[in-house]
């Protein structure tokens, strides 16, 4: 797209900062229903979810801990059996073996250094095997806790079609939206660009005549 475009939408719908509470409400009506597809009764449950769910599909990572949650319910469960074991357990969620390592390292950390709790402090979550920035910000977000704002594929793509970052990388994405989304919505604004990337923007053929951001808060419409 010519930068000459783009600097013209940009001044078609305004500065961000002045975009950004409107595109909230206008997604928060649209998607009423937003929410974690994730599917899980307690924080320990939530945190095996979030772990498993990298390079997958929710709907997958569902199908596969309906299952594993009735016969690993505690932290102890998951090193009662052998590797190998749980590795079969969630061969389906892909990468089984580096998810594997990274379940027993963390539930072996949460046993000694938490007292088989999810601990509440960010700091805390990001000290776990296999816990990065983005799954401790999904996690704290779900806890009624943000930290953060969780950045994956669908916030990186929309945010940038909005206009709100020019950034590539996930962490200077997160960075900028925390500069403009207000800290209440932190935790709701990502399950609304998530969704409405599923049902409307989508990544090869976006539905602009359906959004409701497009005539006056999207620079990059194709209306």
């Amino acid at each position: 797209m010519p930068k000459s475009y783009i600097r013209e939408a940009r001044k078609r719908v305004g500065p961000k900062k002045q975009r950004i509470r409107p595109i909230i409400e206008r997604l928060a009506a649209e998607h009423a229903d937003a929410a974690i597809a994730l599917t899980f009764r307690n924080p320990l449950e939530l945190l095996v979810s979030v772990m498993l769910s990298a390079q997958t599909t929710d709907v997958n990572v569902n199908r596969v801990t309906e299952r594993l949650f009735e016969k690993y319910r505690r932290p102890e469960d998951y090193l009662a059996v052998p590797q190998e074991e749980l590795e079969r357990d969630i061969f389906a969620t892909g990468f089984f073996r580096q998810k594997a390592k990274a379940l027993r390292g963390t539930m072996a950390m949460l046993i000694e250094d938490f007292d088989g709790e999810v601990p509440e402090r960010f700091e805390d979550l990001l000290r776990l095997p296999g816990v990065a920035r983005k799954t401790a910000n999904v996690v704290s977000s779900e806890r009624g806790n943000a930290q953060g704002i969780v950045v994956d594929t669908h916030v990186r793509r929309i945010s940038q079609r909005l206009g709100l970052t020019r950034q590539e990388d996930p962490v200077k994405i997160e960075r900028d939206l925390m500069r403009l989304v207000p800290r209440e919505d932190w935790a709701r604004f990502p399950h609304l660009l998530i969704w409405h990337g599923r049902r409307i923007c989508d990544a090869r053929n976006p539905r602009c005549v359906e959004c409701p951001l497009a005539l006056d808060l999207c620079p990059s419409t194709r209306v």
